[in-house]
């Protein structure tokens, strides 16, 4: 099975802020956070990940060859020259995942327990063309979906701003927990160019594609761009 990590985007929200070291190699119970991850993904059954790296490129490139990446393939896509957001730095890395077969999308500064392997073979038997991990938490920002977890619109607190397109008689708010998992046919309905957000391409095509959601609540799930992120990640993932 093939996933992505998305790290290119980490920098700018993960706190504290380190001045002279990639936050995807920040340490949780003196483990970096790039390698807690890949080691969870690979022990899913995840054996060819590749990642996307802006800030600090060769540092992180560095550290994955000290570890003879972890005995599986990962490849890395380079956007040192222009960071192109979760669906920008995707598309880029189409070429990668050319077997036909879905694949997991997972943004580096989320830590979970969630069993992934059970996420992907619940996708597969979906007939989705991508299944969102959500839960219900405090946000300001919610994914609305209808009776059948289908992805019906998007809504900000904040803002006032609401987006519906799809129609339901009753939309149930979760919060987007940013792991995901694709069949590789939503490439070919990337018409956006540059850089764009996978958030945004969902809405798009969910009007005329099944976009479903999947409820979990019951994993440890943490956001560590969050100023509190790290402290609590110390505490719950030291029985890890």
């Amino acid at each position: 099975m093939k996933a992505m990590i998305l790290t290119a985007g980490i920098e700018e929200r993960l706190q504290p802020q380190p001045s002279v070291s990639p936050k995807a190699l920040i340490r949780i119970n003196n483990e970096p956070l790039l390698g807690m991850l890949i080691r969870r993904l690979a022990e899913s059954g995840f054996r060819e990940i590749i990642l996307n790296v802006h800030h600090f490129a060769g540092l992180i490139k560095d550290y994955l060859d000290e570890k003879n990446k972890f005995g599986i393939r990962i490849e890395v896509s380079d956007e040192s020259d222009l960071q192109l957001d979760s669906g920008g730095g995707l598309k880029k890395v189409e070429w990668f995942f050319n077997d036909n077969q879905p694949f997991l999308v997972y943004n580096l500064e989320i830590l979970s327990d969630l069993d992934l392997s059970v996420l992907y073979a619940d996708h597969q038997n979906s007939g989705a063309l991508a299944t969102l991990v959500v839960r219900r938490r405090e946000s300001t920002r919610f994914m609305l979906f209808n009776d059948n977890m289908q992805l019906c619109g998007w809504e900000n607190l904040e803002t006032g701003e609401t987006r519906k397109v799809r129609s339901g008689r009753k939309l149930e708010k979760y919060a987007f927990s940013r792991i995901q998992v694709l069949d590789p046919l939503i490439f070919s309905m990337m018409t956006e160019r540059g850089a764009f957000s996978l958030a945004e391409l969902y809405l798009r095509l969910a009007g005329s594609n099944n976009i479903r959601g999947y409820p979990e609540n019951e994993s440890i799930w943490m956001d560590l761009g969050k100023r509190e992120g790290l402290i609590e990640a110390e505490k719950l993932f030291l029985k890890n």
